[in-house]
């Protein structure tokens, strides 16, 4: 699996293309803005893209989807289902945050823990990790110990819990649960920011090192 980091939004929330080098199918995860800058990165890299997928429900991460599955006819696949509120409240959110005017949709297959995505020839396993928002889903690729985690961790921190339905206990409880067991050597790309390793993180985020939660 390859793949191309395109930060988008006035937040440069990092959307990634992926794609299977075999097939050259990919997928954008979380198209939230700028989908020209993406539009133009599919047609650099040769890609054909088959679906979108979502990690969860807020503006900066969604904001393009309905309007990028019109344009190119493609299927939407995540979050959980527990995220519907926000993806229903994108109008809203787009107005009260001075963004282009974004569209709610109805992806076509809510996702759950131990789903699986496809992407070309390539297998994508689904972790559900609520705390950032309820239905927060992240997307790991084994072969290549790559995972996709949202907002739910950072190079040196965590994401925010005082948004409606976030829990701080809960995101912690995601990480330690579903992100740590993948593996010190996992490579992450976080929502926003640089990536880093799950070592990396357990040896020296403040948040969720691993002595700060012995403590």
């Amino acid at each position: 699996m390859k793949f191309v980091v395109i930060p988008v939004t006035p937040y440069q929330q990092n959307s990634t293309l992926l794609w299977c080098e075999e097939t050259r199918k990919g997928a954008v995860v979380d198209p939230g803005g700028d989908l020209a800058r993406i539009e133009e990165e599919v047609r650099k890299q040769g890609v054909e893209l088959e679906k979108i997928l979502v990690t969860h429900g807020h503006l900066d991460h969604v904001g393009g989807v309905a309007e990028l599955a019109r344009r190119k006819n493609l299927p939407i696949e995540g979050p959980h289902k527990d995220d519907d509120f926000w993806i229903q409240q994108l109008p809203q959110q787009a107005q009260m945050m001075s963004f282009p005017p974004s569209e709610a949709f109805v992806p076509d297959r809510w996702l759950q823990q131990g789903d699986s995505v496809q992407v070309g020839k390539q297998t994508l396993e689904v972790r559900h990790c609520p705390g950032h928002t309820p239905g927060h889903v992240i997307f790991f690729h084994r072969p290549s110990k790559v995972a996709m985690v949202g907002d739910v961790l950072f190079q040196g921190s965590i994401g925010r819990t005082d948004f409606p339905r976030g829990d701080y206990q809960t995101l912690i409880d995601s990480i330690r649960n579903q992100l740590w067991p993948l593996g010190d050597e996992v490579q992450f790309i976080p929502g926003h920011g640089p990536f880093s390793t799950f070592g990396h993180e357990r040896r020296h985020n403040p948040f969720v090192a691993d002595m700060k939660l012995k403590q």
